[in-house]
């Protein structure tokens, strides 16, 4: 796959709720990563993802990352294709860069850049 999905995030409104709901259901190993994040462990055969407590009116919602090694190139690109971005490139700290898109279905992704 040229462009593997390499993260994996579920939000909602509970964070901690949501973090012994799939530590429980799924024996996931979770450890806290910041204010309302945590970060699920990647095992043998899948990838890691993360957990987050949505704020203020922001829905609940699932997604998944997609690597690419040319995000303002693939940003024109979702634009082209009918899509939008929703949350500009955004650096994470000692990680790299991600930005949101929605694609013409009204899926929200994530791209992200090392």
């Amino acid at each position: 796959m040229a462009h593997p999905v390499v993260h994996f995030e579920i939000a909602g409104s509970n964070g901690e709720g949501l973090v012994a709901f799939y530590r429980d259901l799924f024996g996931w190993e979770i450890q806290a990563s910041g204010p309302d994040y945590w970060l699920v462990t990647a095992e043998e055969g899948g990838i890691g993802g993360g957990v987050m407590q949505t704020r203020d009116e922001m829905p609940a919602y699932v997604t998944v990352y997609v690597s690419t090694d040319d995000l303002e190139g693939s940003l024109r690109r979702v634009g082209e294709l009918g899509g939008e971005t929703v949350v500009p490139p955004m650096e994470i700290p000692g990680v790299g860069l991600f930005a949101m898109v929605r694609d013409p279905g009204g899926n929200m992704i994530g791209l992200f850049h090392e």
